[in-house]
């Protein structure tokens, strides 16, 4: 019997964990010759998380729900990674806790690899229904740059909601970078890929973790992690700066050449000009300043993640 695992990044989840798992417990219903096994990643939350993944752990059949909790809140993306980096499972699976991953999705994801010969199943929303305008503005907004700024192609309305074999697996934990940004690697490390469209879906309980700032800062965190097009542009933004100043030189020197009596104190032209380029040095030495923590977070080679407990047990981890 193939096992299918899911990896679950939980923060402040306390009510969607039992919920998630008797939604799982009906979908392998439809699934009997394959078995689950759940991994919650507890990311340093705050409520009753942890708490409840041990009540259904306690609950359900020995071997099909484990944990790992870390020691803090290291952020979805380093969860994500945590529990890759621990499954065994045939193939394994991203979901969130909110069911707003469909599970029902996981039978038409199989066949695909099973019957249709893909390496992964990717989830896709085709619609945002229920969302705010803003949000879907700025989704749609960042797809058409990072498309157009990096070498990876990322489809507009893209989910983590993904399952995959495991040397799929294998490949993205073996990109051990620090700042992640799992869109940006699935579409990197390739694979055969099948995209499986739903309809946008409401969370089942409690709120949201994401907000205008947040996913301001994943999708910045996305853009810096895949694309150099900022760094190679202030070497244009430089040419551009010299070829108008040479412009703005020819066209004072005519001027002055054809009314040579005329006072010209200049005293706006430069204050114009100083504040223009001292603006744009700010900004250039802010984008690289960018740049350059990146590599020093890198450099430092810290954990991606510290694991608090677990109940993943080490005999199973050497059978991976």
């Amino acid at each position: 019997m193939k096992i299918v695992e899911l990896i679950v990044p939980c923060y402040n989840e306390e009510k969607c964990v039992a919920l998630f798992y008797e939604a799982i417990v009906d979908v392998f219903k439809e699934l009997q010759s394959y078995r689950f096994v759940i991994t919650y990643i507890d990311d340093g939350s705050k409520d009753n998380t942890l708490e409840e993944i041990k009540k259904v752990v306690s609950a359900a059949e020995e071997g099909t729900v484990q944990y790992i909790s870390l020691s803090r809140n290291f952020g979805k993306e380093s969860a994500i990674y945590a529990g890759l980096s621990k499954s065994r499972g045939d193939y394994v699976a991203l979901m969130d806790a909110d069911l707003q991953h469909p599970p029902k999705l996981l039978i038409k994801m199989i066949d695909a690899i099973e019957k249709d010969g893909y390496d992964r199943a990717t989830a896709r929303r085709v619609s945002r229904k229920g969302e705010p305008l803003i949000r879907s503005v700025f989704s749609k907004a960042f797809y058409h740059v990072i498309n157009h700024v990096t070498v990876i192609d990322l489809i507009s309305g893209s989910t983590d909601y993904c399952l995959m074999r495991r040397n799929v697996v294998a490949s993205i934990v073996s990109m051990g970078e620090r700042e992640r940004f799992t869109k940006g690697i699935y579409a990197w490390v390739g694979f055969k890929n099948k995209w499986i469209e739903y309809e946008n879906v409401e969370r089942v309980a409690g709120k949201t973790k994401w907000n205008i700032r947040g996913l301001f800062h994943y999708a910045y965190s996305g853009f810096v992690a895949f694309a150099t097009t900022p760094l190679r542009g202030i070497v244009y933004l430089g040419m551009i700066i010299t070829f108008v100043a040479f412009i703005y030189a020819m066209r004072i020197g005519i001027a002055t050449l054809r009314n040579p009596l005329v006072p010209r104190t200049g005293y706006a032209s430069i204050m114009i000009t100083m504040l223009f380029l001292g603006g744009v040095i700010i900004t250039t030495l802010g984008m690289i300043g960018e740049y350059l923590a990146r590599i020093y977070m890198e450099v430092k080679n810290r954990p991606i993640y510290i694991e608090r407990e677990t109940n993943i047990d080490s005999e199973q981890e050497s059978e991976k």
